[in-house]
């Protein structure tokens, strides 16, 4: 309704009349149009998160299965073409969206034309049409701004409205992404620069110095895997039982030795459940940054300590996976990684709470015969057993560059041990347990405190000298104190609240810092493959007869998902554009309506 007469003319003037005040003047209308709801769905978003969160951790004790369904809304409708994998629901809302946007601008455009007279032009100089073409590219940058309004929600990763509607900040990067090309194609338009070709996506894909300035603690690094297809696993310390997180999670890492700015995603691996005091994540070697840490754990010199700090991890509130009979699990090369945290969370509640699972069938492809070493880490290093064989596994794995086992290739991990320093902290949540209901407060009382700075000094500094006319004091002088007392009102709540709980965090990081390293030991899931079996030993035998290994070939996918029984059976996809793009027109044909597809893409 913004563009419309009717707000322009009634509504807005009957609400700035009745908010208008010496404190706030016209101010106070746009707080309480544009901020308060959006700070009121934040906070509101918070306490819906943490009883989700209670009542999550509630049903998995239970086993309860979730009541709604939300695969029908997740059906792809689009897979190939500039948009990608695209659902259903996505198709609708973004069809909304541009609706909204073209209904924007004609309505703009109706009442703006109408404005326009021989005596405006005449005024400006120019002809009706040149007063009409500037008025339409004024028109263009205000849809634009409808973007901008979006534009960085999706990217907000630790925001409390992404989760409210069942998104998670890594999935709706492409809404970022397709945001960001309307915004630029736009404000090109309105420039008049037709000939400038914007690229939005090299600062996202190829620049990892720019994210984020962040001061953060670095965390104890207790040891690192190192398999012999190029890849590491990293072994760090965590609260006991007060960090939380789901399968699929992601977690930012930033190593100083190899670059003090770079901050780079991860899948974590392991799982918060099972593995109480550990917090692991796999990073394949592959550009620059990765190549560096590897070549560093990797070579015979010793290593002490690596200085690591992390944020996250971030991830998603809830699961479905309890509610189908059929996981199938398809990934290419290092995104098999997802997976690895996936079925540890099946293990965990099969062993501990005796939940009915459902099968789980892992196609993964590799290039190499060593990459079958990513396989061992399915397993958890644990002082608890956990049998495998408690779950209903089936892992097909194919190796499509090797035509047979290398008989001079061994797939033994190398496992590295590290003493971290007395400042290393175990990785906690900052905000304790409780962060939601701690970031609903941050949002709800900076909020709250800005209303009460701005009044006073609204009243007591700007009305004095602009008597509520808008003409005297400086516009851009008013913006940029409510952009500075908003950032001061956050810093100052945000700041009380961390302190509030950096003393329990304390008493935590003592206790780790406190407990003595034991001595190394041989990873309990050790794998050995040779020429006579694939998989020759395995401490866990029910791993071996789980698994058949696939040389010199491709999985034929649609065939395996065709063969795939059940009334559910939940696909995931998870590993190169290419392989996802073909599991998702599998899934979309229509020829089996027992298939729900979800694609796993990281594309930070």
């Amino acid at each position: 309704m913004l563009p419309t007469n009717t707000n322009k003319l009634k509504w807005l003037p009957e609400l700035r009349t009745k908010t208008n005040s010496t404190y706030y003047g016209i101010d106070g209308a746009s707080f309480l149009i544009y901020t308060s709801p959006v700070l009121f769905m934040a906070a509101l978003g918070c306490i819906y998160l943490h009883i989700a969160k209670k009542l999550n951790a509630s049903n998995m004790e239970r086993c309860n299965v979730p009541e709604l369904d939300v695969a029908i809304f997740k059906r792809p409708i689009l897979v190939k073409g500039p948009l990608g994998i695209v659902s259903g629901t996505e198709l609708a809302l973004l069809l909304m969206f541009i609706a909204l946007l073209i209904w924007s601008f004609a309505t703009y455009l109706h009442n703006g034309f109408a404005t326009v007279t021989p005596q405006l032009a005449a005024v400006d100089g120019q002809t009706i049409w040149q007063e009409k073409f500037d008025s339409a590219a004024v028109r263009v940058a205000l849809i634009g701004n409808i973007c901008l309004t979006f534009l960085f929600f999706p990217v907000a990763r630790g925001s409390s409205v992404l989760p409210f509607f069942g998104l998670t900040s890594e999935s709706s990067i492409k809404y970022h992404i397709w945001l960001g090309n309307i915004v630029m194609t736009l404000f090109t338009v309105h420039d008049g620069e037709m000939g400038q070709n914007w690229d939005i996506k090299f600062g996202r894909r190829d620049n990892f110095d720019f994210w984020f300035l962040q001061s953060r603690n670095q965390v104890c690094l207790v040891s690192a895997r190192v398999l012999p297809c190029e890849a590491v696993e990293l072994n760090f310390s965590k609260a006991h039982g007060k960090l939380t997180y789901n399968p699929t999670s992601v977690m930012f890492i930033n190593i100083p030795s190899i670059s003090k700015l770079q901050w780079h995603p991860f899948t974590v691996t392991s799982n918060s459940n099972l593995e109480l005091e550990k917090l692991s994540v796999v990073i394949k070697s592959g550009g620059t940054w990765t190549q560096k840490l590897y070549k560093m754990l990797s070579s015979n010199s010793t290593i002490d300590r690596l200085g690591v700090s992390v944020e996250g991890p971030y991830g998603p509130v809830s699961t479905d996976f309890l509610r189908h009979d059929t996981l199938v699990l398809i990934s290419g090369g290092s995104g098999i990684t997802p997976f690895i945290s996936i079925i540890r969370e099946l293990l965990f509640l099969k062993t501990t709470f005796k939940c009915k699972t459902p099968k789980v069938v892992l196609i993964c492809s590799f290039r190499t015969y060593s990459s079958l070493s990513m396989i061992d880490l399915i397993l958890p290093v644990s002082s608890t057993p956990y049998d495998i064989s408690n779950l209903e596994l089936q892992i097909e794995a194919y190796i499509t560059k090797d035509k047979e086992p290398q008989s001079n290739s061994h797939i033994h991990l190398q496992t590295k041990w590290f003493k971290p320093n007395p400042t290393d902290v175990p990785i906690y949540a900052i905000l304790g347990p409780n962060s939601w209901l701690w970031l609903g407060v941050i949002i709800s009382s900076s909020f709250i405190i800005f209303l009460i700075i701005i009044g006073i000094i609204g009243r007591y500094y700007i009305f004095p000298i602009d008597h509520n006319s808008n003409l005297i004091f400086s516009f851009s002088l008013r913006s940029f104190l409510h952009m500075l007392i908003i950032c001061g009102s956050i810093a100052m709540v945000a700041s009380t609240v961390v302190l509030l709980n950096k003393k329990n965090n304390a008493k935590e990081a003592k206790r780790v810092q406190n407990l003595e390293l034991s001595t190394p030991t041989v990873s309990p899931s050790s794998m050995i493959y040779n020429v006579d079996r694939e998989l020759e030993s395995l401490p866990c035998q029910s791993l071996v007869q789980s698994t058949n290994v696939h040389y010199g070939v491709r999985p034929d996918l649609r065939r395996l998902l065709f063969e795939i029984k059940g009334s559910s059976v939940k696909v995931l996809a998870s590993g190169p554009k290419k392989m996802r793009h073909e599991v998702a027109a599998i899934c979309s044909s229509g020829l089996a309506k027992n298939l729900h597809f979800e694609s796993i893409s990281f594309s930070w």
